[in-house]
């Protein structure tokens, strides 16, 4: 998979793989992932030690097309996991901001799993 990445991408994957040496999810703590792009936001809740994903949600989401990818949705994103995260009585996460700051739409979604319950 050879192609072209600009330098802001390029500074983006390092460090990406600089925050995954430390950050790993267990079935008591999973970790919590944020994707973003121009238009959408993607959570995704895993479990490394099985490698299977516990909850996600995005705004792809038939119930939550109406959100975009700004700071408001990502709250609303935020308090959505944590619903989903609380049916599933997991309370605790680890945070993995994907190499993204944490900054605007990315501290959202995390501010609105705190206000939701989640612990991280």
């Amino acid at each position: 998979m050879i192609r072209k990445l600009s330098d802001k991408q390029k500074k983006r994957l390092k460090r990406k793989i600089h925050i995954r040496k430390r950050v790993f999810g267990t079935a008591a703590r999973p970790r919590m992932t944020v994707t973003r792009s121009n238009c959408n936001l993607f959570v995704q809740v895993i479990d490394d030690d099985k490698g299977v994903t516990l909850a996600s949600v995005s705004t792809l989401e038939k119930e939550l097309s109406s959100l975009r990818a700004n700071k408001e949705s990502g709250s609303a994103i935020g308090k959505e996991i944590a619903k989903r995260l609380k049916e599933k009585n997991i309370s605790s996460v680890v945070f993995d901001r994907n190499g993204y700051l944490y900054h605007g739409v990315v501290k959202a979604v995390a501010d609105g799993a705190r206000e939701g319950g989640i612990i991280f």
